[in-house]
């Protein structure tokens, strides 16, 4: 249960740590697998919880996101938990006002639309006190976990800040973002290094709050080409990892493995496995072989069925996890979706993917 607020310290002993020693390398008996999205819209617990609140509200609420974290792992026996928050809880933090329009999804009231709307945002920010709610959450969920498994914390990248920043919402295009990078690159680069800043102290924080991992989600990252991506993305990118755990040594806290999931950004792999990152998320438009051939042997992999595979019948979600294994490989691997679970899936379904990685996985090791 999600009760009584306790201190950062003194945490339960993590019981299974599979997740943890996949993402730096370590051996594992079985393949470990969490899903993105995992605390969503698909349970009905999760919609009875979330019935009565306003998206964000629920996100100010250090009890119910540690309720909704936990609810998965009721159901499932998976190998991570993640925080339930919403990457567009930064931006709020640098003072825009983001509202959840149902049909719609998030939706900015005044979006940023002239480089001089740079001047409105907070140019200093303190997360503790802006984002204070989170790091609340993370600690009331790390205790309530009793050491069943790792907590994950997150954040969302700055590009994928940026954009919906500009955009105002989501955008099949993000042409008025693009057009930023383009007509306006000094000051893209401002917002994009505020945003950077902001993110670094977010996820140092929310390590000191409790997270044993850390996931960045670059996820617009198919909207850029090489050339965008690495002039606007990946120098930001690189720039978290390093920062993040420089200050986590400065700070004395411990340093967790940070996973990077830049979704459609296959153009980018060379460079993203040398950008600090222990573990590298990758969608399901990628051939793990060639995902692996790429990023080397030194990084984790994460992923990347397709989500809408959890439609087939059971059985074909045995097949497909298979497959999914024998190209991966069951070693420096996490299974994951390649993008996140959507709402009208069916939970058995999602239950019978973490069963199949974990049956398949420990068949193939003892083979």
């Amino acid at each position: 249960t999600c009760s009584l607020l306790r201190s950062p310290k003194g945490f339960p002993k993590l019981k299974n740590d599979t997740f943890l020693r996949a993402a730096r390398g370590e051996e594992t008996e079985h393949t470990p697998v969490w899903c993105m999205r995992q605390a969503g819209r698909y349970l009905p617990e999760f919609r009875e919880t979330r019935a009565s609140q306003d998206f964000f509200a629920t996100c100010r609420s250090p009890k119910l996101c540690c309720e909704l974290t936990l609810q998965p792992l009721r159901r499932f026996p998976l190998d991570a938990a993640i925080i339930f928050s919403d990457i567009l809880v930064v931006p709020q933090a640098l003072g825009m006002e983001v509202v959840m329009v149902p049909g719609r999804g998030p939706t900015f009231t005044e979006p940023l639309k002239a480089v001089e709307d740079l001047l409105k945002l907070r140019q200093k920010v303190d997360v503790t006190a802006e984002l204070g709610y989170v790091f609340q959450a993370i600690t009331l969920t790390r205790h309530s976990l009793e050491g069943k498994v790792p907590l994950i914390g997150f954040s969302g990248a700055p590009w994928t800040l940026m954009s919906y920043m500009i955009e105002g919402g989501g955008s099949s295009t993000m042409a008025k973002a693009k057009s930023w990078l383009y007509r306006h690159p000094e000051a893209s680069h401002r917002l994009l290094r505020l945003l950077a800043d902001v993110v670094i102290d977010y996820l140092v924080g929310q390590v000191a709050a409790g997270a044993q991992a850390l996931q960045l989600f670059e996820s617009h990252a198919g909207h850029l080409g090489p050339e965008l991506f690495q002039a606007f993305a990946l120098p930001y990118i690189q720039d978290i990892a390093q920062a993040v755990k420089s200050k986590l040594k400065e700070e004395a806290l411990p340093l967790v493995p940070m996973i990077i999931f830049a979704k459609d950004a296959h153009y980018a792999l060379r460079d993203l496995a040398h950008a600090g990152y222990e573990v590298i998320g990758l969608d399901w438009t990628i051939r793990p072989q060639e995902a692996r051939e790429q990023i080397g042997k030194d990084v984790t992999l994460q992923g990347n069925l397709d989500p809408c595979a959890l439609y087939a019948p059971k059985e074909k979600i045995g097949e497909l996890v298979k497959k999914m294994l024998e190209s991966f490989g069951t070693q420096r691997y996490i299974a994951n979706l390649g993008h996140g679970l959507y709402p009208d899936m069916n939970p058995d379904h999602v239950g019978a993917f973490v069963e199949a990685v974990h049956a398949h996985s420990r068949h193939i090791n003892k083979h």
